[in-house]
């Protein structure tokens, strides 16, 4: 599934052609995609303009005006790409070096400025809502959602903070979406082996007995940003299906120091980068220098 630093990349993609235009015609070409479309959905959004394109967690958002926000989720296949008329590839945009399949075409977005954004997800396991932009911060898919780990918000205090009494692995604490927005497993695995933290460690561990941080929490959280500003700034991952709004595959996983290396030497110290299961998801580390 994408994380924070994918839906991000696909946010930047999609800004600058969404932002401000109108909506002038929404194709719907199926009745759902992993939930059932809103009724009326594309009768409610044709002739709306889009104020702004912006990310909470792992969702995209966009404000309408009037009282409306436009939800959107990638799922596990999701992707958007830009057509603009009279460019290559128009009509017959491609993905890298692959031909994309336009059965997965499920929504499309005619812009006031001639330009399309089409939704293509072969799995179907993304969605769309509209919701009130009263009801945003009380939302089931928005209330319960934590800090976002870009920008200042998160810090040593507030890992110390979020942390302190929990006796839960630090990687589970740090994949815990009520805790810290959009963190995923590749992204945590690779701040933790950068912070030299083992994810066994005890989550309370990142706090002093006061409640302060400890030198451990202003590393990793310093960490964390930097590694989600790396992954951002290299268009993401692409593992399976991730693109860019431009159909270019982001590059980060080129730089992995232990995510899929199970077995590889470590280049922080030379051991060997080992892979375990923790709440059924594969975690990768090195015993040798993470602790």
């Amino acid at each position: 599934m994408p994380e924070l630093p994918e839906v991000e990349t696909v946010r930047r993609g999609l800004e600058p052609a969404m932002a401000g235009a109108w909506l002038t015609n929404v194709d719907q070409r199926r009745p759902d995609l992993r939930f059932p479309f809103p009724e009326r959905f594309a009768e409610r959004l044709t002739g709306r303009r889009i104020d702004g394109l912006r990310r909470r967690a792992k969702y995209l958002i966009a404000d309408l005006d009037g009282a409306d926000l436009l939800v959107m989720h990638l799922g596990m296949s999701g992707s958007f790409r830009i057509e603009q008329p009279g460019k290559a590839g128009h009509g017959a945009p491609v993905l890298g070096n692959r031909p994309k399949n336009s059965a997965h075409d499920h929504v499309a977005f005619d812009l006031s400025t001639g330009a399309r954004i089409v939704y293509n997800d072969p799995r179907r396991f993304g969605f769309m809502q509209l919701i009130p932009r009263s009801d945003f911060a009380a939302h089931p898919l928005f209330k319960n959602i934590g800090l976002e780990p870009l920008g200042g918000a998160l810090d040593g205090a507030a890992l110390a903070r979020l942390f302190a009494g929990k006796t839960a692995p630090l990687k589970s604490a740090l994949l815990d979406q009520s805790l810290i927005a959009g963190l995923g497993n590749i992204y945590v695995c690779e701040s933790l082996h950068r912070a030299g933290l083992s994810p066994l460690r005890a989550a309370a561990s990142l706090a002093r007995k006061d409640g302060g941080p400890s030198k451990r929490a202003i590393l990793l959280a310093r960490i964390i940003r930097e590694v989600l500003e790396e992954a951002v700034a290299a268009g993401g991952s692409s593992l399976r299906d991730h693109r860019r709004t431009d159909g270019a595959l982001g590059y980060f996983q080129h730089s992995f120091r232990v995510y899929g290396r199970e077995h590889q030497p470590c280049a922080q110290c030379g051991g060997v980068v080992r892979r375990i299961t923790q709440s059924g998801r594969a975690t990768f580390y090195c015993g040798g220098c993470q602790r």
